[in-house]
């Protein structure tokens, strides 16, 4: 389907069969056209066929195309202009690329270009020597097989004694080791989402869980988040009105705002999801990363007797190349879901999880290290954006490792465009937020060396310089003098 309109027949012959499953139709078709976008099938700027043509050639009625086009236009994949129809968005894809996913974050890991500064995936620069000594002084078991689908033993008590430290009592069979916290994500979405569940998410959140739900073909349901965390009014409406499969939330130092919702809030947050039955997985794989005084309360530890299920990592601490993360969970779930990753893995690398035991024994000094070069860098990234682009908001944040800044004007999605042919990537705010808001919006990671984040600037500064001064709203001088 290389033409620049696709016929409603080729695209039923596409599609397959799109309806084989469970859900909503809208949900299986969105699924299937997504796929269809994202393995280059569906080329961008195509022309997909009018709603209700499609709908007659699928023998379905005209509100199943019009829902599933509107939530692939909700994920940027697809756009709508007056006059020239539904398109496979410009920026979704680029030719030739054969991908699963159209994450920006991702796609800048799977494909890297030479010269470019990434901006877009927060992680530390590089390992820290604690790593190196640990393995170096890894001791290997004499014997066993090696499999432990749940975790190793000894890092299941290890992580169960830090959230006792936090004030969580928690009990290591309430642990399950995974690899990395993307794999914790994943191991939840697959045990508590099917095709057409509503699923609660953050407006904006997480990139990587955002693309786990969509997978599993959930019905994504957003709440805004502000300076102070998720909207946790709305959030209960939401709870009570929709009773979702899920609730996904980051308390503290929120990815990718960096907001810290508080205590008592929380509080509320938790208790209306154990009212309506409904899972609330607080991801905090950055919550230890607080500027300064003690980490903010995790959520779990304001839920006053409710249940919630956090998701924690050593990849922003330690390095992303230690791929060792955990869900605090109950008992139950934690079983079911060590169920689940020993059908994909039979266990994550026991080396690795022995160096996370000896990491975890020393922890606080890596901890107060890193923790302060995120604070030096956070700073400097601030000034060089003051002192280079001073119209760009950027307000200062209180911990983790992003900040979420607005453009004067024009659109992040375009702008990134041009950074990254200026040799930055960077994030924009409309893929991360599942409203379909956050347009003017970038986010910018400060894990870099000061003279990167200096260089990194310089080259924004330049791209901004260049960017297409058709974003910037008409003036009245522009406009003749004539007042609109």
């Amino acid at each position: 389907m290389d033409t620049d309109d696709v016929r409603a027949s080729d695209l039923v012959a596409a599609l397959g069969r799109w309806s084989a499953g469970r859900g909503p139709l809208y949900v299986l078709l969105a699924a299937r056209l997504r796929r269809l976008v994202d393995e280059g099938r569906l080329r961008p700027g195509a022309a997909l066929p009018p709603e209700r043509a499609l709908a007659a050639a699928l023998a379905v009625g005209r509100t199943t195309v019009v829902a599933a086009y509107g939530v692939l236009r909700q994920e940027g994949r697809v756009i709508r202009r007056q006059g020239s129809g539904t398109r496979v968005a410009e920026a979704a894809l680029v030719p030739g690329r054969t991908a699963e996913t159209a994450n920006p974050l991702f796609l800048n890991l799977l494909e890297p270009a030479d010269g470019v500064i990434l901006l877009s995936c927060a992680a530390p620069d590089g390992p820290p020597p604690e790593l190196a000594r640990a393995y170096r002084d890894l001791a290997l078991p004499a014997t066993g097989l090696g499999y432990h689908p749940a975790g190793l033993p000894a890092l299941r008590a290890a992580v169960a004694a830090r959230y006792a430290a936090r004030g969580i009592p928690t009990d290591p069979a309430q642990i399950l080791v995974t690899t990395g916290g993307q794999q914790a994500l994943a191991l939840l979405t697959r045990l508590f989402i099917a095709p057409g569940d509503p699923v609660l998410v953050e407006a904006p959140a997480y990139p990587g869980a955002l693309d786990l739900f969509r997978e599993a073909g959930a019905v994504l349901r957003p709440v805004a988040v502000g300076p102070y965390g998720i909207d946790v009014d709305a959030a209960v409406r939401t709870l009570a009105e929709h009773r979702p499969a899920l609730a996904y939330v980051g308390s503290v130092h929120q990815n990718p705002t960096a907001a810290v919702l508080p205590p008592l809030r929380g509080r509320r947050l938790a208790e209306a999801a154990g009212h309506f039955g409904v899972p609330l997985v607080d991801d905090e794989v950055v919550a230890d990363l607080a500027f300064e005084g003690a980490a903010p309360p995790a959520l779990a530890a304001c839920a006053d007797g409710a249940e919630v299920i956090s998701v924690g990592s050593l990849s922003k601490v330690v390095w992303g190349g230690l791929r060792i993360g955990w869900v605090r969970a109950p008992a139950g779930v934690v079983t079911r879901l060590a169920r689940l990753k020993a059908v994909h893995d039979l266990g994550t690398d026991v080396p690795a999880q022995l160096v996370a035991v000896s990491l975890l024994a020393a922890y606080e000094p890596l901890l107060a290290r890193r923790r302060a070069e995120l604070r030096a860098a956070h700073d400097h990234l601030r000034a060089e954006l003051a002192r280079l682009l001073p119209s760009w908001d950027c307000p200062p944040v209180p911990g983790g490792q992003t900040v979420w800044l607005r453009l004067p004007y024009g659109d992040g999605v375009s702008f990134a465009q041009v950074a990254l042919r200026h040799g930055v990537a960077v994030l924009p705010g409309a893929c991360v937020d599942a409203a379909g808001g956050s347009g003017p919006y970038l986010r910018l990671h400060f894990c870099f060396p000061r003279d990167v984040l200096t260089e990194a600037v310089e080259r924004l500064a330049a791209a901004w310089t260049a960017y297409d001064g058709s974003s910037r709203p008409a003036t009245p001088a522009a406009l003749g003098g004539v007042t609109v």
